[in-house]
Formats: C-alpha cells, structure tokens, sequence
C-alpha cells in the first residue's frame, strides 16, 4: 500500500519541482498557495470519480469519442479551470506571466497524483513507469498549457482577457480529448502515436516557458526604462 501511494505521487511532485524551477528568478511564488492548489487538484478526483461512475451506470455517453472528450477532457479540464479561475486567478495577484503555469500544473499535477494511486491500487505497482511517462506528465502538460493562457490573461488589455480565459480551457480540452481517445482506442498502430503526441506535448509546453520568461524579461526592461515622474 505504501509503495502505491509513493509511486502514486513521486512523478507529480516531481514533475512540480521541475516545473517550479523553471521560472527565471524574478519572483518565485511562494510556495504554500502552489501547495494548496495541488491539494484542490487532487480533491477534484472524488467528484469526478462520482460523475463518471453515474454515467457509465445509466449507460449514457459511453462511446470511445465521448469518453474522451467529453467524460474525461471535458469533464476534468472545466473542473481544473473552475479550481484555477475560483481559487487562483480572481484571488492572486500574479507576479509575472509563469505564476499561471505554476498553479495550472500544481493543479493538474495534484488531481494526476490521486488518480495514479488509485491506478495503481487497482492494476498494481509495475504499471507506474508508464504512469508516469505518459498519463501523468500529460496532465502536468495541459495544466501548463492551461496556465499559460490564464497568465496571458492577467496581463492583458481588459478586451483581450476574454480570449485568453476561452482558449486557456478550450486547447487543454482539445489535447486531453484527442489523448484519451488514443488511449481507448490503442493497438499496434496508435501506440505508436501516444509517444509522438506526447513529445509534441512537451515541445509546446517548454515554448510556453520560454515565452512567459521571454515575456517577463521584457515587461521588466520596459518598466526599469520607464521614466520616473
């Protein structure tokens, strides 16, 4: 039980510090409201365990497209961006452009770890390499990208911010969605498909930290330059 639980959580919380320490000095966020929201992220797996489970008890919504994209992409990708904007984006004053991929992947990367457990609780301890490759870096993935958009949306003009929060919960559910109908729908030919996708995950996510540091490195020369009145 215990080595479930610690391979359960182990990638999340590593995967958090990796992500964490990535973001170029200017001002860490502290530490104890990224922790709080991995928590919020990891209590969001009772409700959907229960949605999930009424559905497939009324037989309803249960083809490969609609557990993919609407039973797990939609579902878990709107309650993590309910948790980020409730909890997160109207209370914290983001610091810089990271801060929202801190908190989208402390979310995501807490919901991931609970879900691991129980994972692994039920089809054992050698399914956790995998876990952890691929499941569990994904959500830290979209929580990222996630994140980005709702850091866009902090600081931009007041007719923009619409957009940003639109696409911040739309390109998660669209890369979650097609995920997750690669997974139900696995054979010989898209296995090798979900490695690919995955990279190609990564290759995004690590062009959003490079942005939201290229853009903070810029906000900050724009304001040591400002003339003082």
């Amino acid at each position: 039980m215990l080595a479930a639980i610690t391979a359960g959580i182990a990638p999340g919380i590593a995967l958090l510090c990796f992500f964490y320490l990535k973001q170029h000095q200017y001002e860490s966020e502290p530490i104890g409201p990224v922790v709080r929201s991995f928590v919020f992220g990891a209590m969001l797996v009772f409700p959907v365990m229960v949605i999930q489970h009424g559905f497939e008890v009324e037989n309803f919504l249960q083809s490969p497209f609609s557990q993919a994209f609407i039973m797990s992409g939609l579902l878990e990708e709107f309650l993590k961006w309910f948790i980020f904007y409730f909890t997160v984006y109207i209370h914290i004053e983001f610091s810089d452009f990271y801060d929202g991929i801190v908190y989208g992947v402390a979310i995501s990367l807490g919901f991931a770890s609970i879900e691991n457990v129980f994972y692994l609780f039920a089809f054992g301890i050698q399914e956790a390499w995998w876990r952890a490759l691929l499941p569990v870096s994904s959500h830290a993935l979209f929580g990222l990208i996630m994140g980005s958009y709702l850091g866009r949306g902090k600081f931009s003009l007041q007719n923009k911010i619409g957009k940003w929060i639109a696409l911040s919960l739309f390109i998660p559910f669209i890369f979650h969605g097609t995920y997750n109908f690669l997974v139900l729908q696995v054979n010989s030919n898209t296995i090798y498909l979900m490695i690919p996708f995955v990279l190609i995950l990564w290759f995004i996510g690590l062009r959003k930290i490079k942005a939201a540091n290229h853009n903070q490195a810029e906000l900050m020369q724009t304001k040591e330059n400002m003339p003082i009145s």
